[in-house]
């Protein structure tokens, strides 16, 4: 055997080995904090939409970026939710939420030790880094002007392709896969951010919350009204970013990131999400509830 083949093998190995962990990991969070959302079905959905991006783009990359990402794309994808770290809560009725950036840093930290234990010298330090960078490219801001989430790191021009391309398959859900999609994921971060809500779906007791608890019954109205609102506003921020957010690809692959892999991104799928979501302050409590019909999603998870 070549020491190029046996270099081959012993790098197949070590990303192996480091997905299985990251997978171990990921698998704890989501036991010891109820995740809803970022589970294994999550990975499933950003691996399945960033090959969809690579095999898009594929033609128009060099043989170094196509060896590039084939080595660290799906070890980013698998890695990149690995810590879950929410902020500590003051009142049970509240959403939890999470500090931009910690998560992410804790799994990159947690991460690349476990590399450096398992497999030292296998991964170059432009592996490293990149690992790093793709990482921190699925970091979300609060744009307060659009009312969303955008991730700042699709700004740098010099973000790498692998980088890029798992930030967009992570936010990737309205423009690759529609608005059912879109919808059903928004229904699973509300579940997994409003922990409280969840046994009082699973008992029935939310549809009597009006009469029994009327103040509670507001407090979650108001917290599914806010989402909705969010869901309207990020996707128009979606449709606004996404030209800039992909001119870091191959300039011959943009028409098809357009028309082929992004093709929802359309003002008339933008319209019909305003349509179909329920943002008016008289919206109630049970309007609310259909719309993100939590019930289909209570039995499929955790």
């Amino acid at each position: 055997m070549s020491c190029e083949t046996q270099q081959s093998n012993d790098l197949t190995d070590c990303i192996d080995q480091v997905k299985s962990f990251a997978l171990q990991e990921f698998d704890r969070q989501i036991q010891s904090h109820q995740l809803y959302y970022h589970t294994r079905d999550h990975i499933a959905q950003v691996q399945r939409r960033s090959q969809f991006i690579f095999e898009s783009i594929r033609a128009d990359l060099t043989s170094d970026e196509i060896d590039q990402i084939e080595r660290l794309l799906d070890l980013c994808v698998v890695a990149h939710d690995m810590v879950q770290i929410f902020q500590a809560q003051s009142q049970t009725h509240a959403t939890r939420t999470r500090s931009s950036g910690v998560s992410e840093t804790a799994t990159i930290e947690q991460l690349l030790d476990y590399i450096d234990s398992v497999c030292p010298g296998i991964f170059t330090n432009v592996d490293r880094a990149i690992i790093r960078s793709s990482i921190n490219a699925t970091i979300c801001a609060f744009d307060p002007e659009q009312q969303a989430i955008y991730q700042p790191a699709l700004d740098d021009p010099e973000l790498s392709i692998v980088a890029r391309i798992l930030a967009l398959a992570d936010l990737g859900a309205l423009g690759i896969d529609g608005i059912e999609m879109y919808n059903r994921e928004g229904s699973l971060l509300f579940l997994e951010e409003n922990l409280d809500v969840v046994p009082l779906l699973m008992t029935g007791k939310i549809e009597q919350l009006e009469t029994t608890d009327p103040s509670l019954a507001e407090n979650i109205r108001h917290r599914l009204l806010k989402r909705s609102r969010f869901q309207v506003n990020f996707a128009k921020s979606r449709f606004a970013r996404f030209e800039n957010e992909i001119q870091g690809f191959p300039e011959s692959a943009i028409d098809t990131l357009r028309h082929t892999v992004f093709r929802h991104l359309t003002t008339e799928t933008i319209q019909e999400i305003e349509n179909r979501t329920p943002i008016s302050d008289r919206t109630p409590l049970k309007a609310l509830l259909k719309f993100f019909d939590f019930q289909q999603y209570l039995n499929t998870t955790i």
